[in-house]
């Protein structure tokens, strides 16, 4: 089933005007509906508030540093616009320097950038800095700056003044690096104080490019946010469902960005069981990570474990939360796809009690008719010898989160058609 993209009634042209002086032109879609020139996701990240013990510095956050995030694109273009949110933030928070650049190399290197690929970042017109008011977010100006599909960048931002509490993305899977002072236009990456695997206050990048049909979005957990992948490898199951994508040349032009956040359940925030950092429910959070989006046209749905494992929820409660979802990204256009809910047999606390309420919902996604296309992670995934178990070649180690082989496996399974 096809659902309509968003989109002007006819051909609109505008130009932005970049603060170098470059003048960058886009438009909307033609009269048959294709998209010409226009802004899309190329990345973005599930945010969430910060830890109550302060992991990750999340709770008291950053003074006088610079934070160095290495981000892998889905979508290529020919101009950049980053957006910075505080949405979990307790005061307002200063941007004094940012900054885009290349690695030295695709797995991001120990910091280090390309000499001469560090371009600076502006906002409002100009500025090299910005306020990011209490829950608000920003936007850098249009970057006259070309990015590749699937490609690492790297995003340095100066934090002059204390920030308070950060909105981070915990279990990047992902280095990132901190330093002291404003670091922002370094190439080298020595000298960090800290490097820990989160992403902050960064919430997307968009890029300017052509016959984009909108973008997918993922709202998962954390085997969407790649928990079990070889860390700094870009192997989550979306990166390669994207390097899928953009490889076909043919079936679709579309960003995939990554909303998952690891301990995310359907129908519970994290904060119910002192996890600040899993994030709000599944059911609540449509709006911010994905009918924020631009031109979100698809969105992948792979919940439910945790709400089994942590909360020890019905059969009936999850299916009611899932369909919940499909109804809302129905009403707004969006074409809904669902995961059934994978193998954890050899979880630590695992009990015949889960087994048999996944089973029951995965009876339920393969029937439903609420979501348009299963991807069925719990079959391709699955010892075929004992169902309720990952195949040990997938596994990657913990029971429950696939490696790269299993992410591999689970991509190779979509049929590009339904998305």
């Amino acid at each position: 089933m096809k659902h309509p993209i968003r989109r002007a009634s006819a051909a609109v042209l505008a130009a932005v005007t970049v603060a170098a002086g470059v003048v960058i032109t886009t438009s909307s879609v033609d009269a048959a509906g294709t998209t010409l020139i226009g802004w899309a996701g190329s990345w973005s990240a599930g945010l969430t508030g910060p830890s109550a013990s302060n992991t990750g510095g999340s709770l008291i956050g950053f003074t006088n540093q610079s934070v160095r995030m290495i981000v892998h694109t889905s979508l290529g273009g020919d101009a950049v616009r980053l957006r910075f949110s505080n949405e979990f933030g307790a005061q307002a928070v200063a941007i004094g320097h940012a900054t885009v650049a290349l690695p030295t190399d695709a797995a991001g290197g120990a910091g280090n950038l390309v000499p001469g690929s560090v371009h600076e970042l502006t906002f409002s017109g100009g500025s090299a800095s910005t306020t990011m008011y209490k829950g608000a977010d920003v936007v850098t100006d249009p970057l006259a700056w070309h990015v590749a599909p699937n490609s690492d960048v790297v995003v340095t931002v100066f934090l002059p003044t204390l920030t308070g509490q950060t909105t981070w993305h915990p279990s990047a899977a992902e280095q990132t690096f901190v330093y002291a002072g404003d670091q922002a236009d370094n190439v080298s990456g020595a000298g960090a104080t800290v490097v820990r695997n989160a992403f902050y206050f960064l919430s997307g990048i968009d890029v300017l490019t052509t016959l984009a049909t909108g973008g997918i979005v993922v709202i998962g957990d954390s085997i969407s946010n790649g928990n079990g992948a070889t860390p700094n490898g870009n192997k989550r199951w979306p990166d390669l469902l994207s390097k899928k994508i953009n490889d076909s040349h043919t079936v679709l032009h579309e960003g995939v960005l990554n909303q998952s956040i690891s301990g995310n359940a359907v129908t519970h925030d994290g904060a119910e069981i002192g996890f600040n950092t899993f994030g709000n429910s599944g059911v609540s959070r449509l709006d911010v990570d994905a009918f924020s989006q631009i031109n979100a046209r698809t969105v992948v749905v792979e919940l439910g474990v945790n709400d089994i494992n942590f909360y020890g929820d019905s059969a009936d409660r999850i299916i009611e939360g899932l369909r919940q979802i499909a109804n809302r990204l129905r009403d707004h256009g969006v074409n809904p796809v669902v995961c059934t809910i994978g193998a954890f047999g050899n979880l630590a606390g695992w009990t015949p009690e889960a087994e048999t309420t996944r089973l029951a919902v995965n009876d339920w996604i393969r029937t439903q008719h609420d979501y348009t296309y299963v991807i069925d992670q719990a079959t391709v995934l699955s010892d075929p010898a004992d169902r309720s178990k990952l195949l040990a070649a997938y596994d990657s180690g913990d029971g429950i989160h696939p490696n790269d082989a299993g992410a591999q496996v689970l991509v190779d399974s979509i049929n590009l058609n339904r998305l």
